[in-house]
C-alpha cells in the first residue's frame, strides 16, 4: 500500500489518510485487522455500540468496501480474529459470545457470562492444546470456552478480583486489567492459577493493554493520560526498564485524556497509543522516546491496530463516553475509520536505524 487518497469532506482527516468505506452508525468500540494467515489480504472488523459488526476488505489501493455484518442483542465490545480468518468472535453488553462464520455469514454463540462482556480472546491450540476462547466480564470473572464444540458450558471459571475492564493474550500469556487498578497475568498451561498479580503502576482506571511482540512483557493505558511498561519475568528485568509516561495531554489548558487503545507493531516491537483527545503516537520503549505525534482528529480515537506487516495503522475516530452519554456526545458528527499508511521512519527505533547503520 503505497498511497492514500484523502478521504473527502464531512469529516476531520489532518494527516490526510484514507476513510473505510460504509462506516458504522454510533461509537466504535474495537476494530482488528485479520491475521497473518490470510496474507496478502487485509481485512478489518469492527464492533461498535449500535450492536453490530462489520467486516471490510482493504484493497492495496488504499480503497475499502464493506463486505457483510452480524448483530447483537446490545452493543458489541469487543472483537477477535480466531487464528484462521475464517471466523471472528464478537463479545457484548448482551452477555453473550457469538461466532461469526464469515464464509456463512452465520453467528452461533459460544459463551455467555452473568452481565456484560467487556473482552473476548482467542487462544491458539498451540498455547492450551485446545483451541478456545477467554472471556472477562463485569461479573467479576474470566471464562474459558472451546469453540469446537460449543456445549453451553466453560472449561474453566477464574475469579477476578474486580469488574474486567482489559484483557490482551499472546501466545501463552494472558493479562487481565480489573476496576480497583489490578492485573492479573496467567499462564495458558496452568490457565486457572494466576502467575502473576499485581498493582498497576498507573494510578488511576486501566483502560487497555497491549502485549509485546516477544511476550515479554506488556503495556497498560489509564483514563489519565498515561502508559505504563511492565514485565512477566520481574526478577529478570533491571528495575529500569520498569517505568510509566504522560501522553495525551494538553498541558496548556491542563486538560488530562484517556489512553483508549495501545497497539504493537509486530516487527519493530514499538508501539502506537490512541486517545480520547483525537491524537495518536508512535512510540519507542527501549529508546523510552515518541518517535512520532500525528495531527489530532476533531473526536476522540477509540481504538486503533496494526495490520499483519505493520504497513497499515487503523484508527477508529467516534465519541468514547468518558464525558457522560448526553452532555457531551456530539451526536452531530459521526463514526468513521481511517487508515494510515505506515512509513519506516515513523515507526522504527531510531536508536535500532542507529546501529544498523553503524554496522554498514
Amino acid at each position: 500500500m503505497n498511497a492514500f487518497a484523502s478521504g473527502g469532506g464531512g469529516f476531520s482527516n489532518p494527516n490526510n489518510d484514507f476513510l473505510v468505506a460504509n462506516p458504522p452508525n454510533d461509537s466504535i468500540s474495537q476494530i482488528a485487522f485479520s491475521p497473518r494467515t490470510l496474507q496478502p489480504k487485509n481485512f478489518l472488523v469492527g464492533g461498535t455500540w449500535d450492536n453490530e459488526a462489520r467486516l471490510w476488505e482493504i484493497n492495496p489501493d488504499g480503497s475499502s468496501n464493506m463486505l457483510t455484518s452480524t448483530r447483537h442483542d446490545g452493543p458489541i465490545l469487543s472483537v477477535s480474529w480466531r487464528e484462521d480468518g475464517q471466523a471472528v468472535f464478537t463479545a457484548g453488553a448482551d452477555r453473550i459470545v457469538k461466532m461469526w462464520d464469515l464464509a456463512k455469514n452465520t453467528a452461533v454463540t459460544v459463551a455467555q457470562h452473568d452481565e456484560p462482556i467487556r473482552c473476548v480472546e482467542y487462544v491458539s491450540e498451540q498455547a492450551m492444546n485446545t483451541p478456545c476462547i477467554v472471556t472477562g466480564s463485569w461479573d467479576k470473572s474470566v471464562r474459558y470456552w472451546d469453540v469446537r464444540a460449543p456445549s453451553g458450558q466453560p472449561m474453566g471459571v477464574v475469579p477476578a478480583p474486580e469488574r474486567v475492564y482489559a484483557m490482551a493474550s499472546r501466545g501463552q500469556m494472558l493479562v487481565v486489567g480489573t476496576a480497583e487498578r489490578k492485573l492479573i497475568v496467567y499462564d495458558m498451561r496452568k490457565p486457572t492459577t494466576p502467575f502473576l498479580e499485581k498493582d498497576s503502576q498507573l494510578k488511576h482506571q486501566t483502560r487497555c493493554i497491549a502485549t509485546f511482540p516477544d511476550s515479554t512483557g506488556f503495556a497498560v493505558g489509564s483514563v489519565e493520560g498515561r502508559v505504563s511498561i511492565d514485565y512477566v519475568l520481574e526478577a529478570d528485568i533491571k528495575a529500569e526498564k520498569y517505568f510509566a509516561f504522560k501522553c495525551h495531554r494538553d498541558t496548556k489548558n491542563s486538560n488530562v485524556y484517556a489512553v483508549n487503545s495501545i497497539a504493537f507493531h509486530e516487527e519493530y516491537s514499538t508501539f502506537a497509543t490512541a486517545g480520547s483527545d483525537g491524537g495518536f503516537c508512535f512510540w519507542d520503549k527501549d529508546s523510552k522516546s515518541r518517535l512520532k505525534e500525528f495531527n489530532k482528529v476533531d473526536q476522540p480515537i477509540t481504538s486503533c491496530c496494526f495490520n499483519y506487516d505493520g504497513k497499515i495503522f487503523a484508527y477508529a475516530v467516534s465519541y468514547d463516553w468518558s464525558k457522560g452519554a448526553f452532555e457531551h456526545n456530539p451526536a452531530a458528527k459521526k463514526p468513521y475509520i481511517l487508515l494510515h499508511a505506515v512509513q519506516d521512519q515513523e515507526i522504527k527505533s531510531r536508536e535500532r536505524s542507529s546501529r544498523q547503520g553503524t554496522r554498514r
